[in-house]
């Protein structure tokens, strides 16, 4: 598979913010079954291989599944500081959880679990998220070797990208859009 043209950029900022911890935390926007948009903060845990999909982490009990069950659109806003840069990446998402068929997709999902920090899986040891809180947070870790049920991976498998460079004047922006054949194209636009 052929990289897209915007992982240079963002492969870049990545390392120009890898100092900041937060440089790894992005927002994603869904919409409900209403047709409001909800949004949240997550974390990049890198790619699914060598393709240009970014992979995350969730719940399958959260409420942004239910919303990618009814759209499986959303966008990622992901601001960095240190080189004053924002990219909005929209595209198709995918949830890949223990029923999913492929199994490359669960040998990731395997992976992914077993790379995670005990503080990292306890969250998915928690009550069902979103709902009323009735009593302590179980504390002990959960098995590193096999994921819970609800354990999933977010699969984000961009079809256009808006890269905005805010240092410099003027000021620089991209826009990379994925034909229908999977041919990326980009084009310098106004700030």
């Amino acid at each position: 598979m052929t990289l897209a043209p915007w992982r240079t950029p963002l492969a870049r900022a990545l390392h120009r913010n890898r100092a900041l911890v937060y440089s790894r935390y992005a927002q994603l926007a869904t919409v409900d079954p209403q047709g409001r948009p909800h949004n949240r903060t997550i974390v990049f845990r890198g790619f699914a291989g060598e393709t240009n999909t970014l992979e995350f982490i969730t719940d399958q009990r959260s409420e942004k599944v239910a919303h990618l069950h009814h759209q499986p659109w959303g966008e990622l806003c992901w601001y960095f500081p240190q080189t004053r840069e924002q990219f909005r990446l929209a595209g198709l998402l995918q949830i890949i959880d223990e029923l999913h068929p492929d199994p490359q997709a669960q040998k990731a999902r395997l992976h992914r679990w077993q790379s995670l920090s005990d503080s990292g899986r306890q969250p998915f040891t928690w009550p069902h998220p979103g709902q009323p809180r009735t009593g302590d947070l179980p504390a002990a870790p959960p098995d590193p070797l096999t994921p819970p049920v609800h354990f999933c991976l977010l699969w984000l498998a961009p079809q256009q990208v808006d890269h905005l460079e805010l240092r410099g004047n003027p000021q620089n922006r991209y826009c990379y859009r994925q034909d229908d054949r999977g041919i990326w194209t980009v084009q310098a636009v106004n700030p």
